[in-house]
């Protein structure tokens, strides 16, 4: 008797058979640039993260999955990495993100510049074979990417890299190939492959959170923002300390109020001057009707 296959089933078994073959032909790739371990597995906690380091699993291949802390982590993704995934590398920051807006960057992180991911993340995995876990389905940007792409690391944030490594064959010492397995897959697949397999995810999902990354990530919605603000109100008390600063040492320039002011103008993710009339000049315009 024949057996009916749901064809949504099919597609993603197609999805999951090409992504593992993907990663078992650039297995020799990654152990020339690192014999002993491999791949170097970019890992965060999120849904998308899991899929990347089962499927390597599933491969075979050899690799070592690391999660770069940023200081805005939020405490239950680093619990349930350490309690489900405790043969991932945790690497502490040097330096947390608020003394890094205040002592290198003199500004503040935006969605245009995201400044915190190359200090923090970006860096690691220098000389080796990085995998990622990025879709094209989650932006623009993330749409034009490659499977396989080359990425030259600055020396700019070498100071604030605890793991440096050794460039095996590669131009400068500071080039890295990052490989996506997952660049095609959909959010449905993603959650449909941990499911089937009876992978557990983060208490942050089914709290209502869709991106379960950096408290306040740039990234985030303003309606994601402010349940960050709820959950966790400490952020919010370290960034408005952190934009005083800003202030203080006259890195900021906008007319604001106060740091309060500026906060809520910086998650709002509109430019100072849309924010300004937005929310300032607008509640002092008076309207004049002729009386008829």
């Amino acid at each position: 008797m024949d057996v009916k296959i749901n064809w949504k089933d099919a597609i993603l078994q197609q999805k999951i058979d090409y992504s593992i073959n993907l990663l078992r032909k650039a297995e020799k790739m990654a152990l020339d640039f690192d014999p002993v371990n491999g791949f170097y597995l970019a890992f965060s906690g999120g849904k998308d993260s899991q899929c990347l380091y089962h499927l390597a699993k599933m491969a075979g291949v050899k690799f070592q999955a690391h999660m770069n802390l940023t200081s805005v982590d939020p405490p239950q993704v680093i619990r349930f990495v350490k309690e489900i995934y405790p043969d991932v590398e945790l690497i502490k920051p040097k330096i947390s993100i608020y003394n890094a807006a205040v002592e290198m960057k003199h500004i503040l992180p935006t969605k245009k510049m995201r400044w915190c991911c190359a200090i923090f993340k970006e860096v690691s995995g220098a000389g080796k074979v990085t995998l990622l876990g990025i879709r094209k389905q989650e932006s623009t940007s993330r749409a034009k990417r490659n499977e396989f792409e080359t990425k030259k690391i600055s020396e700019t944030f070498d100071q604030f890299s605890e793991h440096k490594e050794k460039m095996i064959g590669c131009v400068n010492g500071k080039d890295k190939i990052m490989l996506s397995p997952i660049l095609n897959w959909n959010e449905r697949d993603v959650w449909r492959f941990l499911n089937a397999n009876n992978i557990p995810h983060c208490c942050l999902y089914d709290e209502g959170q869709k991106r379960i990354g950096c408290i306040l990530c740039p990234m985030k919605s303003y309606r994601e923002k402010i349940k960050d603000i709820r959950q966790f109100p400490h952020a919010k008390r370290n960034w408005i300390k952190t934009i005083q600063k800003l202030i203080d040492a006259g890195y900021i320039n906008h007319n604001f109020n106060d740091a309060e002011f500026g906060f809520d103008w910086w998650i709002s993710g509109k430019s100072f001057d849309k924010y300004y009339s937005d929310e300032v000049l607008q509640q002092k315009i008076e309207f004049k009707y002729d009386k008829i």
